[in-house]
């Protein structure tokens, strides 16, 4: 960022921060009731049209270091049970989902430039705690939940930054939905990326715990001064008692509402419960021969993989109806477990690659369209907070790959993926109580 940019901070704060004295008409489109449209003409004077890239960037960072775990933990099997290893992936979401709610208020009032620095370091020290644990179960646990509180404090934090750099600089209807979009695909190329290159690297490469980890604290350290340099928009909390502060409905409001309690509620579980079946658990149930770390680097890629490849379906669905990518997306999860059934029944590498694309798309559906009603709903000074509330809700999900493990010595795995869609199928269900047919057709959304 050169210096004319950053002499134009002050200029952005003034413009983003809900007392801009500009005029007072309100743009169309996503922008929440009481932002002023003037208010946004200035603010994309000031700031450049790729701003969003370096909190997206941060995000991408922290995805990685989250889920490189998939490919790194074939290492652990070993010296490991199975379940230890399984509860090793999710235990991350201990401390992720208090991070989650905790830290987006914080960012509110301390900016968000300072939460996602702090992500980034927290992340490479999980990195590093996990680096020296020798294989202990105990120490990795440790190193896995600092790298969950990293994630908690930079998702939904991250996701608000990217939106607002979105936002101010594209005006009306040109930004619906695009800062969820593109929080999604930073989010989900982390988390595929990194398992993908982890595996290569454990597979192929010396002292892989080592290698793997230390390309990921490198790549922190090349993340930071991109963060560092992002323009930032006024922290919230110093816009109480303006106009769009009163105007917005508080976070109570928008998560006690009808559409959260019937869309989102009951379906984001299954945004990260649909990737982690296939990138966590069926790796485990279908044999992958002696190439373990790099096939299930490959499952993980192809799984995230396809959730980035159907976001641009997601937004063409969004627009013939708001129902039509949740109502897809849950079809896609009864789809995606009832062919997991099938390959784990099976052993086919081939429909476990099907099952990944298809599990995939029920990510990338469901996260996006998750993520753009949960924007839409939030005011401008509860969206962060909103949207941490979504993500906790997503990575319930988590639990899914060590219930399949647990549940699978008890009955048969193949039996307990099939009632596993079952429960999708009453998930999809309630979206028919969100949006009732009647009242779809007759508004033509």
């Amino acid at each position: 960022m050169g210096t004319s940019e950053i002499t134009a901070l002050p200029r952005l704060h003034a413009a983003v921060h809900p007392r801009n004295p500009g005029g007072g008409g309100r743009s169309s489109g996503e922008l929440p009731s009481g932002a002023d449209a003037p208010a946004t003409a200035e603010v994309s004077s000031v700031v450049p049209r790729a701003a969003w890239i370096r909190p997206a960037a941060a995000v991408f960072t922290v995805g990685w270091g989250a889920n490189m775990f998939a490919s790194v933990l074939q290492v652990y099997r070993g010296n490991l049970s199975g379940s230890q290893v399984n509860s090793l992936f999710g235990a991350y979401a201990l401390g992720l989902i208090p991070a989650l709610l905790i830290m987006a208020r914080v960012s509110d009032r301390l900016g968000r430039r300072r939460v996602l620095l702090a992500s980034l370091l927290l992340s490479a020290l999980g990195s590093a705690v996990i680096l020296s644990s020798g294989g202990a179960f105990g120490t990795i646990l440790a190193g896995r939940i600092l790298v969950g509180v990293s994630a908690g404090a930079a998702f939904g934090p991250g996701t608000a930054w990217i939106k607002e750099l979105s936002d101010a600089t594209k005006a009306g209807k040109a930004t619906a939905g695009v800062g969820a979009r593109r929080s999604a695909v930073a989010l989900t190329a982390g988390f595929a990326i990194g398992p993908l290159l982890s595996g290569v690297i454990v597979q192929w490469l010396p002292a892989p715990q080592t290698a793997a980890y230390l390309v990921h604290i490198a790549l922190v350290a090349l993340t930071l001064p991109v963060v560092w340099r992002a323009p930032e928009p006024a922290p919230a909390a110093a816009g109480r008692g303006s106009r769009s502060s009163r105007s917005g409905a508080g976070p109570m409001k928008v998560l006690t509402s009808r559409l959260f309690l019937t869309a989102v509620l009951p379906t984001a579980p299954w945004v990260f419960g649909a990737a982690t079946v296939s990138l966590a658990a069926l790796p485990v149930l279908v044999p992958l021969g002696g190439y373990g770390a790099v096939g299930g680097g490959i499952v993980a890629a192809v799984t995230l993989g396809s959730g980035i490849a159907v976001q641009p379906w997601a937004r063409r669905l969004t627009r013939r109806s708001p129902a039509a990518p949740f109502r897809t997306g849950m079809a896609s999860v009864i789809a995606g477990l009832l062919t997991a059934a099938l390959t784990v029944a099976t052993g086919s590498l081939v429909l476990l690659l099907v099952t990944a694309v298809v599990l995939g798309s029920a990510y990338g559906l469901l996260l996006v369209s998750g993520l753009q009603l949960a924007e839409s709903l939030a005011g401008p000074q509860n969206i962060s907070t909103v949207i941490a509330v979504f993500y906790s809700l997503t990575y319930v999900g988590f639990a899914f790959p060590v219930l399949v493990q647990v549940l699978g010595k008890l009955w048969d795995p193949v039996a307990v993926l099939v009632a596993g869609s079952a429960l999708a199928v009453a998930a999809l269900a309630t979206t028919l109580i969100a949006w009732p047919a009647r009242r779809t057709a007759r508004n033509g959304s």
